[in-house]
Formats: C-alpha cells, structure tokens, sequence
C-alpha cells in the first residue's frame, strides 16, 4: 500500500493500523506499506522488501484520492525503474482509491 507521506506521526500509524486491518481480511501472502515522500520506507525499500519476501508479482494499492503529478509521473517512474531492478516481478499499480466505483458509496456512509 502506498501512501504519500507526513511529517506527523499520526499519519503513519494510521497506514499501519490500515494495513493491519487489511491483512486480517486479504489473503494475499504479501502485504506492505511504503510512502512517496517523508517516511520510511520509501516506494524502491517496500518493493525491495516485497522481493525479499518472495513476491512474484506486486501490485501497488495506491491510497491517493486522485489523479495528479505523483500518481501519474512519480509511481509510474518508480514502477519503471523497478520492473528494470527486477524483471522477473510483475509491477503494477491500482488507480487512485477515489477513482474506485464505490468512492461516492463510502462518502455517502461518510457523511450519514
């Protein structure tokens, strides 16, 4: 799961507790958080460790809001340059969670 990044430390736990949550429901083998910016570790080091781990194919669930410069020049590049470290791992991304067709749904029960 990628996320952007913050200086607040609040920010981070929230990834963390996010993708715990995740975990207990997936049943992906593999399940990792990594920021653009800021924190640790970064978009290459969650790759890397993923790697490590044994993973044959990645998939990066970005937890973006939209479309913008990061999520349409910056991972795109990242991926890139990662497919060229290991060309044995598939590498792919999501698309921004809110172009996900039950964005207007959660925002829905949001405001309920």
């Amino acid at each position: 799961m990628i996320s952007h990044g913050s200086r607040l430390s609040q920010t981070k736990k929230e990834v963390v507790r996010l993708l715990r949550k995740l975990t207990e429901k997936s049943d992906a083998d593999i399940l990792e958080y990594a920021f653009l910016e800021i924190e640790k570790p970064n978009i290459p080091e969650g790759i890397d460790i993923c790697v490590r781990k044994g993973a044959r194919e990645i998939v990066l669930a970005l937890n973006f809001l939209n479309a913008g410069r990061h999520v349409d020049m910056d991972i795109p590049k990242i991926i890139r340059d990662a497919r060229k470290k290991y060309p044995a791992v598939s590498i792919r991304s999501t698309r921004p969670v809110g172009q996900h067709p039950d964005i207007v749904e959660l925002f829905l029960d949001m405001i309920k």
